[in-house]
């Protein structure tokens, strides 16, 4: 794609009313939507009107007076960006006494504006220097005598863009955007007239300031004022692709734009349909990790961990990895290997993998992250609802009246659709949030939730079933939706038993420390409010009863029957970009892509067909199982692609061990990960932007991967899957990823009507997409069921088996932080750093006081699995009796301290609930000093004298 700007119209699309008016413009007749401004309706009409203050994607705002129209009838040239069009109008957009008006205009701009633009580093990408062009401005007859705002400091603090005052016009442009875009408030315009200048929070710096660094300031700005440090550094871009961001399940459609072969930016594409134009500190930013000099870009081998590694040639690596797997079957038999696929990667990629294990492993031994951190709603949802998906788009949140957020942080987890949830929320709508800390969106600018309700972690079910037994005692359920959409009988039983005493709100009370009254409020709201979306996280999924509490979320969907339309909905925020494809495409043990068993003759017979083999009907090892084979000595082989276990996975010494007891770990990724220390093979991997393929995100939308630049490794992902197929004898032929999704589509009925023409065509699609719903399917259950009646189930509250007690009185619960990603692998190999540089642990004053702790101290933090140290954050975030932590760097090995325990019907980890102790250190364990000796040892790599 060559490079041109995206096409900017200068005031965003009229809101959709069913009516047209038709007017004449520059002596053309045209009919738009009532409503759309002269401005927009002179762009879609192929005109062109002179604008500063004026983009499409804020409000109107009117203050630079260059777009000024005549308006046959009208007196005075009103702004055409702020003057809706009329029936009958008829505009001219150029005259002699327009052009004079705003040459005088553009005058008095370029008059207080350094004129370096030879130098500067938005020449040719400068809107103020293409509108003196475009309004004939020749000269200017003022001087630079007198006051001025040129010569002020520049604001470099941000590590990605800089923020040059003398080169501001104070169009308000990033405020605007930062307000109603972002919805962070961080910006302001200071002082008035002469003196206005914008000011970040109360006169800081862009980077001790409230500013997120989403970039959507950087995007509005018409000037070099605010620029991405890449910009200067590298020079304008010449080219562009569309691609999709590889951080979280958003799915935020990018334009990368590249000068050659190098990156310049990521600029948030306007027709992106997950994010529309918008984006988060990681997406914008955080990709240097792509040529960041830790990454491994040669194949490596070693006999054991405690050697060196050694280069080798792509061909060599390929050819042991594949003798090794044959080797290990043959001594210990077919199903003492298996394979993790990864989140991270495409779907086609993660298709490949499990492919590989099946059809030539011969086994299901196939697992994914998306099984620790997201299976419970794959689980609850198949049986409540029949899918195992969430129910809605990001834009149904637009519509909804009341939004509950269970167990999810968005403005830190998934930022770019908590800004479209904050907007919908100033619009009017009501919000609950029950976390057991206070996050942003508990109380931000603008923004606070009628009701928070600090439960104590591992009582999601409790608190829910209380809000149930308040919907049915008080009769606020939807009896017409529940005998039309679902089994009357189930819901009998399921009403009879929310409804006994001992699951009020006043019963469990004392057991979630949330008061009674606040849940009656809460379900009424819900229950009442009009529209009510539930949205919710990993602080649902990621306990003993994870699936447990999915089913009780659809219980009050459906009880309220809040199912089936837009604003409504059931709708899990997925962590990591392709979650929901990697369980969509088969990578649980149990099931084949489209969630269908393995023991279900006919869709194994469709593979068998397919894939020219016998295929095992048992279903395989889940990573636990694995791990636990490993120790047992009856699981030898790991191929591991684009997942670090060692670092994400619970119980970190017992993940050690069964990886230390295998003969061959092979290791597909970028850089030498924590898993990477027990591995015998490292198979670089590509980053996204060297692969073609697709993304799904949480709201079930497959997008496009476009390559940008050619694999720093020599390979894509898919392609070294192929090779590592190939050498085990399977023979496979794709030539390009459209052939792998041709291969899933006739093999997955939900994406049967899926293929890269039409994505090409449409930019994306919402699965199911098949010839029941050719156009894809944005809202789930609207007719009816997948099922075909809703599952109402009752789930009784079953308490964890970690219990706190004398020795371990507090409860840690984990999550993420804005800035970093996951493991943080790729995050901590940028600037993002500069906000989060280590894990910390918070803690409430009155713990902390109990225990002589102070802000920024040492603590050691233990749980019965084992222990580590970091240093305390105290803060009224967490309630008294819980702690909290982030994960996203090795050196505090968090996981350390998580246990084995996990959800009853999915194993996936009960990551959200360990009892713990927290008491003063001196800094870093002698754990994790051993540790980190023995990860720096296991990453030697010989020098290639030693491996020629």
């Amino acid at each position: 794609m060559s490079f041109t700007r995206e096409t900017d119209h200068g005031t965003p699309p009229a809101i959709v009313t069913g009516k047209s008016v038709t007017l004449t413009i520059d002596g053309q007749s045209v009919t738009l939507p009532e409503g759309t401004s002269i401005m927009r309706a002179a762009s879609l009409t192929g005109g062109s009107i002179p604008k500063l203050c004026a983009t499409d994607n804020v409000e109107s705002f009117g203050s630079c007076r260059l777009c000024l129209v005549e308006v046959e009838g009208r007196n005075g040239y009103p702004a055409s960006c702020t003057t809706p069009v009329a029936d009958g109008m008829v505009v001219r957009t150029q005259t002699e006494r327009l052009k004079k008006l705003r040459r005088g205009v553009m005058e008095l701009y370029i008059s207080d504006h350094p004129l370096d633009c030879l130098t500067c580093g938005a020449n040719g990408d400068c809107e103020l220097q293409d509108q003196a062009g475009a309004v004939g401005l020749r000269d200017v007859r003022y001087g630079y005598d007198g006051a001025t705002n040129m010569g002020q400091a520049k604001d470099q603090s941000n590590p990605y863009f800089d923020f040059d005052p003398s080169k501001c016009i104070v169009c308000s442009r990033c405020v605007r955007a930062c307000d109603e875009v972002q919805g962070t408030f961080a910006l302001t315009i200071e002082n008035m007239g002469f003196d206005s200048k914008v000011s970040a929070s109360q006169g800081e710096d862009f980077l001790g300031s409230e500013c997120v660094s989403c970039g959507a300031c950087v995007q509005a700005c018409p000037t070099a004022s605010l620029i991405e440090k890449a910009v200067v550094e590298i020079g304008t871009p010449d080219r562009a692709v569309v691609t999709t961001c590889a951080y979280c399940g958003v799915g935020c459609t990018f334009r990368a734009e590249m000068r050659g072969e190098e990156l310049v930016r990521m600029v948030p594409w306007k027709d992106g349909k997950a994010n529309r134009g918008h984006s988060c500190v990681k997406g914008r930013f955080a990709w240097g990790y792509a040529q960041h000099q830790d990454r491994i870009l040669n194949p490596m081998i070693r006999a054991s961990v405690s050697e060196p590694w050694r280069e080798v040639s792509w061909d060599e690596a390929i050819a042991y990895t594949a003798s090794e797997f044959r080797r290990i079957q043959s001594q210990y038999g077919t199903r003492s290997i298996g394979g993790i696929t990864s989140s991270r990667c495409t779907n086609e990629e993660t298709f490949l993998v499990q492919k590989l294990i099946r059809q030539g492993f011969g086994n299901n031994n196939v697992d994914t992250c998306a099984r620790v951190c997201h299976s419970p709603t794959g689980y609850g949802l198949s049986h409540t609802f029949g899918t195992s998906a969430g129910t809605q788009d990001f834009d149904s949140v637009m519509q909804a009246d009341v939004i509950l957020v269970i167990g999810a942080n968005p403005t830190d987890g998934h930022p770019v659709f908590a800004s479209r949830m904050k907007r919908r929320l100033r619009q009017g709508a009501k919000l609950i949030v029950m976390d057991p800390r206070r996050t942003d969106l508990v109380k931000s600018p603008h923004v606070e939730a009628e009701h928070h309700l600090p439960l104590r972690p591992g009582t999601n079910v409790a608190m829910l079933t209380a809000m149930a037994h308040v919907i049915v005692t008080e009769t606020l359920y939807d009896e017409a939706f529940i005998r039309e959409r679902c089994d009357w009988d189930e819901f009998a039983d399921w009403a009879d038993f929310v409804s006994e005493a001992a699951r009020s709100p006043e019963a469990i009370e004392p057991l979630t420390g949330v008061k009674a009254e606040e849940v009656r409020a809460a379900a009424r709201l819900y229950a009442t409010g009009g529209n009510g979306a539930i949205y919710y996280g990993l602080g649902v999924t990621e306990h003993s009863q994870g699936s447990s509490t999915v089913m009780a979320i659809a219980n009050l969907a459906m009880a309220t029957g809040n199912v089936g339309r837009e604003g409504v909905g059931v709708n899990p925020l997925r962590g990591q970009n392709n979650v929901q494809g990697a369980c969509d495409m088969g990578s649980f043990p149990h099931e084949f892509s489209g969630y269908r068993h393995v023991s279900d003759t006919a869709t194994r017979q469709m593979f068998e067909a397919a894939w020219g083999v016998a295929l095992d009907a048992e279903p395989g090892l889940r990573i636990p199982n694995m791990l636990d084979a490993a120790t047992d000595g009856t699981f030898k082989g790991l191929f591991v692609q684009g997942e670090d276990i060692l670092q994400s996975d619970p119980n970190t010494k017992h993940v050690a061990a069964g990886l230390a007891a295998m003969e061959c770990v092979v290791v597909q990724d970028l850089f030498l990960n924590e898993t990477a220390n027990y591995a015998h093979v490292f198979l670089p991997g590509s980053t996204f932007l060297e692969k073609d393929g697709t993304f799904t995100n949480a709201e079930r939308r497959i997008q496009r991967v476009r390559k940008v630049m050619a694999p720093l490794n020599g390979y894509a992902d898919w392609e070294i899957v192929q090779l590592v197929a190939n050498a085990m004898g399977l023979g496979w032929t794709y030539d390009h990823p459209s052939q792998i999704m041709d291969e899933i589509a006739a093999l997955t009925p939900t994406f049967a009507g899926v293929h890269y023409g039409r994505l090409e065509a449409e930019g994306s699609l919402q699965w199911p997409a098949n010839d029941a719903a050719p156009d894809g399917t944005p809202t789930m259950h609207m007719d009816g069921f997948v099922r075909g009646k809703g599952k109402f189930v009752v789930t009784d509250y079953v308490p964890t088996d970690e219990k706190t007690g004398p020795r371990f009185p507090l409860l840690l619960t984990t999550g993420r932080i804005l800035s970093h990603y996951n493991v943080g692998a790729q995050t901590r190999r940028t600037a993002n750093t500069a906000w989060h540089p280590e894990d910390r642990l918070e803690m409430h004053p009155s713990d902390a006081d109990n225990r002589g702790l102070k802000d920024g101290d040492w603590v050691t933090l233990r749980s019965r699995a084992g222990e580590t140290t970091l240093r305390a954050l105290v803060t009224e975030r967490v309630a008294p009796g819980v702690v909290y932590t982030t994960f996203h760097h090795p050196e505090t090995q968090a996981n350390v301290i998580t246990t084995d325990y996990s959800d009853w019907a999915t194993n996936c980890p009960e990551y959200k609930v360990t009892a713990v102790q927290v008491m003063a250190s001196n800094g870093p364990s002698d754990w994790q000093q051993n540790y980190a000796d023995q990860a720096r040892q296991s990453r030697r790599i010989a020098p290639l004298e030693a491996a020629e």
